[in-house]
């Protein structure tokens, strides 16, 4: 059996019935990198030996009778921008290449004590910004797999990996994910630790995962979950909600959906404007279009205001060490971030608080979930760029959690992506919605 095949949360049932070792596993996984890696170039850093002998000790363990951890033997992929004390973390940059950390970022710590394999450093953007790596769509070598996150989204989608993290400013999650065509889930700002993390933006970074399935989303963000006083974004203490029990479980009654087109709706594709339609004419009396206040038509502006600045705060000083071993992208990012006044990024913190306290409000006091599009369409034809966020940012800006289902195709066969949206700390409720879509949808199938 082709081990690497199977979703996160199907490999590991087999795994722990003794079906399949950890060595199997990963031997398998490291033979489709081999055979795939070479068009779709998804890895950073990759070392079979130290994957293998990785394994080997979750093997071992298993061996002695050991408490095993939730994803005892599982690959996964992790994006090229958080610290591995054995592995290279480049972020993507010549100016920082053979960076070799002291020590693991909490998510890592975190894959690694719940026994994952860490298989490689995916690609990502360079900085987790706008200058693509060399990564390449796997449904179409030609087009882009998304960014930043591209490695990640790549491994998943082309059966290297059943698993990978990724982070998301922008868009660097769902639009990789739609691109893709894997699920992807970016769970509330705050829930991950970003301790060990290439700071892009302190009040918009988000950590996020890929799977093949929600199921696999919900274990995997479960499992790095968790409050880290060295993440400043973590103000309290919380629980880690039940993301996999509640996502599992029946809706006490079935979900009701707000489809909200957004500020940006024509920017959408034709294609994509008319699958939305039909998704929400498949879903009938449980899709409302509800039209957003006013207020948010001007998002975008506050939204690339503190995106900019804390940008240019982050990248200033290795701009002006490096040089031209820096891309000119990013250096104009800087310079157009340092012209940003502080009284309009205060009032971009101040927007983004008033506009949740009016998201409550207006959908999800009455709607368990918002559905709208993932991308403008599918992924575009070439590799200078990673693709518009458009129909992410608004939802990253927020902080709120947010899902891509690959539901749909384009003109041209490629993936299509569905994104759903939850209300803060309400992540597991989200999960729940999104796979009893997915569950509605596949019983109406001929």
């Amino acid at each position: 059996m082709s081990w690497n095949a199977l979703g996160l949360s199907e490999v590991l049932t087999d795994l722990r019935e003794g079906r399949v070792s950890a060595k199997e596993l990963a031997e398998t996984c490291l033979q489709r990198t081999e055979e795939f890696e070479p068009s779709v170039e998804a890895w950073a850093y990759l070392n079979p030996e130290h994957v293998l002998a990785q394994a080997a000790h979750c093997d071992s363990v298993r061996r002695k009778g050991y408490t095993l951890g939730p994803l005892h033997g599982i690959p996964i992929g992790v994006k090229d921008i958080f610290d591995t004390d054995d592995m290279p973390t480049e972020f993507g940059s010549k100016a920082l290449a053979g960076r070799q950390p002291r020590s693991n970022a909490t998510v890592v710590s975190k894959l690694r004590s719940a026994g994952a394999v860490i298989f490689g450093k995916t690609v990502t953007a360079e900085m987790a910004n706008k200058t693509p790596g060399k990564t390449r769509n796997p449904h179409d070598p030609t087009r882009t797999p998304g960014g930043s996150s591209s490695g990640s989204a790549a491994a998943v989608a082309s059966f290297m990996v059943p698993g990978a993290i990724g982070t998301q400013t922008a868009g660097s999650v769902i639009r990789p994910a739609s691109f893709c065509g894997v699920h992807g889930f970016k769970p509330t700002y705050g829930s991950i630790s970003r301790h060990g993390v290439l700071l892009q933006s302190h009040l918009l970074d988000q950590i996020g995962v890929f799977g093949r399935s929600l199921a696999d989303c919900a274990l995997l963000a479960q499992t790095i979950m968790g409050f880290d006083p060295e993440d400043a974004a973590m103000h309290v203490d919380f629980s880690v909600p039940d993301l996999v029990g509640v996502a599992a479980s029946e809706p006490p009654v079935p979900p009701r959906f707000a489809f909200i087109k957004t500020p940006h709706w024509g920017e959408a594709e034709g294609a994509t404007q008319e699958a939305m339609l039909e998704l929400c004419e498949a879903l009938g009396d449980r899709v409302t279009e509800v039209e957003l206040p006013s207020s948010f038509n001007g998002f975008l502006e506050h939204f690339r205001n503190l995106m900019a600045a804390d940008n240019a705060f982050a990248f200033e000083v290795i701009c002006e060490r490096s040089g031209d071993v820096i891309s000119p992208a990013l250096h104009e990012i800087v310079a157009n971030g340092k012209e940003i006044k502080a009284v309009d990024y205060l009032r971009a913190i101040e927007v983004r608080d008033s506009l949740n306290a009016l998201l409550d409000e207006a959908v999800f006091d009455d709607y368990d979930a918002v559905i709208t599009p993932s991308t403008t369409g599918e992924a575009p034809v070439g590799l200078e760029t990673t693709g518009d966020p458009i129909f992410c940012s608004l939802w990253n800006y927020l902080g709120v959690p947010s899902v891509n289902l690959p539901l749909m195709q384009g003109e041209a066969g490629l993936p299509l992506g569905v994104q759903l949206v939850g209300a803060r700390r309400d992540d597991a409720r989200l999960l729940r919605a999104a796979c009893w879509l997915e569950q509605q949808l596949e019983s109406e199938e001929p």
